[in-house]
């Protein structure tokens, strides 16, 4: 018996499924990190408030920084998520792209956008 070269479709549309829900999460955290760079649902009182004003700014500084980090991180495992969503259609999900061996599933559950198997990563190190 031969080694199976792609996944079936009900193991695609398995995969599908644990996808789209990350994508879902992942886009409400985004939209989260988005908000709070831009303050866009803030209602404090920054803006009226002298007292402490510098150590406020630059707190208020550093953590817009973190969240644009964050919102940059998380766009991309949106973007590695959509882009898995293309194997999915295109029927090349799940297929390693060093060694072109199937990727277990373990690991897809694990990180449903990985491209490399265990072994090609550990070759990469």
């Amino acid at each position: 018996m031969s080694d199976k070269t792609r996944y079936s479709d009900s193991e695609l549309q398995e995969f599908k499924e644990i996808i789209l829900k990350k994508l879902e999460k992942a886009q409400r955290d985004y939209d989260i990190f988005k908000s709070s760079i831009t303050h866009s649902d803030d209602n404090d009182t920054q803006d009226t408030s002298p007292t402490f004003k510098v150590l406020e700014e630059g707190a208020a500084t550093l953590s817009k920084e973190e969240a644009s980090k964050l919102a940059q991180r998380q766009l991309k495992f949106i973007q590695h998520l959509q882009a898995a969503l293309i194997r999915i259609e295109n029927k090349t999900y799940g297929i390693c792209r060093e060694t072109g061996k199937l990727i277990s599933k373990e690991r897809l559950r694990a990180v449903p956008h990985a491209t490399l198997s265990i072994d090609a990563k550990n070759m990469m190190k």
